[in-house]
């Protein structure tokens, strides 16, 4: 891989560079799925609507994918250390200030802050891991990344449980303030000193000022769908056109681009980035729903919800090192295999969506969802990767990491708006989920499984598509 500017120098040794990486990767998934099974809890809390305790999850990975592209390109313009270890500070302080927030408001502004510090860590984590492990260990070390990921997702829903079960709502945030701090003091002391670079590049403010309203406005017309009048949302999806055809045309034409847009010649690469903004999507999505289904709709404690929540990162952080043995042989059969059987546990999930509902099958159901993610996620990423040049490595896992942010904002909002349309539509009522009959929430839970199922279908055909072969390019030529 080339060397690119403000990449620091290899360590002697890598593996305290990989533990700090890795510690990034599992306290940003802890505190993913953590808020996840807490949003009923805050529904009561600050007696709020669905749509509105939403945005504590939603407004976090908005900010982060909105700043993500702004700063993966300053990083790779220099100081990526300062730049990768300040994110672990402002993500702890921003996580001790969200325990404090006095109101739902006051929350999400704290949150989309977080959000934006934890976009200082995804915009250099993989660069970081790569660069520090070098082309023979760079297999292992993003297979430990991904490990560190599986087991931040299946902790956080059973440490919510235990913590919403036995002490107070703020301290599902203030529990991930120790790890920032020790994380920080490891990745100074541990990552290596960006290396010099005499060439002098300027930033793309242009694209910036286009590309980041796009992403926001994009994410708060989906999130906003069920509330806004259809005419609201077509200006606004209108406006997010005009401001990507911008940036695209403003790529184009300048010599230092914010985003590398040629690696979307790829089909396979853009095909890849799509599947994967998909996959956080089915699994973010599936988290909101049904964190209202077990704890409003079945009555679960927070302690069983989370632990019956774990069961989909458990069954994905155990089948996905097998897929990823039989994917290095046939990735699209893996992956094809994957969403098949994705949308084989909504079947039966949505069948036990109801009062008598036997518990063992939505289990059951669960663990099959979180197996068909584990066929897909870790194979569909590395057939990304792989697609792009060696010398667009760095922005390449940038963009798969704005696309699992922007995939996990999409899935929660997407859903959000779906269940509160169907809870309307069943109660005539536009309410929180703690204030109608559970089978009513029950029902609406079930209807708005179908959009989990559309989006693995198109995971699937989006994940297989393939380039042409050069031979073939030629002769169209």
């Amino acid at each position: 891989m080339a060397a690119e500017a403000g990449a620091p120098p290899r360590a002697a040794s890598p593996w305290p560079v990989i533990l700090v990486v890795c510690l990034g990767a599992f306290v940003g998934q802890v505190d993913a799925s953590i808020v996840q099974l807490a949003l009923p809890t805050l529904e009561r809390a600050f007696d709020s609507g669905l749509a509105a305790v939403g945005w504590v999850s939603i407004g976090y990975s908005l900010a982060f994918a909105a700043a993500l592209p702004v700063f993966a390109r300053l990083a790779e313009m220099g100081h990526r250390k300062v730049m990768y270890v300040s994110g672990f500070a402002l993500f702890g302080l921003f996580s001790a200030l969200c325990g404090l927030a006095p109101s739902l408001g006051w929350l999400v502004a704290i949150r989309m802050l977080q959000g934006a510090s934890g976009a200082l860590l995804g915009a250099n984590s993989i660069v970081i891991l790569v660069l520090a492990s070098g082309a023979a260990m760079r297999g292992r070390a993003l297979g430990v990344f991904a490990t560190a990921q599986a087991v931040g997702v299946c902790l956080g829903p059973a440490l919510g449980g235990i913590i919403l079960g036995s002490l107070s709502w703020h301290w599902i945030f203030w529990v991930t303030v120790p790890v920032a701090v020790v994380a920080t003091a490891l990745g100074w002391r541990s990552v290596p000193t960006d290396g010099s670079s005499d060439v002098r590049e300027r930033f793309d403010v242009t694209g910036a000022l286009l590309l980041v309203p796009a992403l926001a406005a994009s994410l708060l017309a989906v999130t906003e769908l069920q509330s806004w009048s259809t005419a609201a949302v077509v200006g606004v999806l209108v406006v997010v056109a005009a401001l990507g055809v911008g940036f695209v045309v403003r790529e184009r034409r300048t010599a230092e681009p914010l985003l590398q847009l040629g690696l979307f010649r790829s089909r396979a690469f853009s095909g890849g980035t799509v599947a994967v903004l998909l996959s956080y999507a089915l699994l973010y999505g599936m988290f909101f729903a049904m964190s209202f289904a077990l704890v409003n709709g079945y009555g679960d404690s927070p302690l069983a919800a989370g632990l019956h929540l774990a069961v989909v990162p458990l069954a994905l952080g155990l089948v996905a090192p097998l897929a990823g043995g039989w994917a290095d042989r046939h990735p699209r059969r893996v992956m094809l295999i994957g969403m098949a059987l994705c949308v084989t546990a909504l079947v039966p999930l949505a069948a036990n969506l109801h009062a008598h509902g036997r518990m063992p099958v939505v289990l059951l159901s669960l663990a099959v969802y979180g197996a068909g993610l584990g066929c897909f996620i870790a194979p569909n990423n590395n057939a990304t990767l792989k697609a792009a040049p060696p010398e667009h490595a760095g922005q390449a896992g940038g963009l798969l990491n704005l696309m699992r942010a922007f995939g996990t904002a999409t899935g929660v909002a997407a859903m959000s708006s779906l269940l509160a349309w169907r809870l309307e539509t069943i109660t005539g009522l536009s309410t929180g989920t703690h204030t109608v009959a559970s089978t009513s929430l029950l029902e609406a839970v079930r209807q708005s499984l179908v959009l989990l199922a559309v989006l693995a279908v198109v995971a699937a055909i989006t994940a297989n598509l393939r380039d042409r072969p050069p031979t073939a390019r030629a002769h169209d030529a």
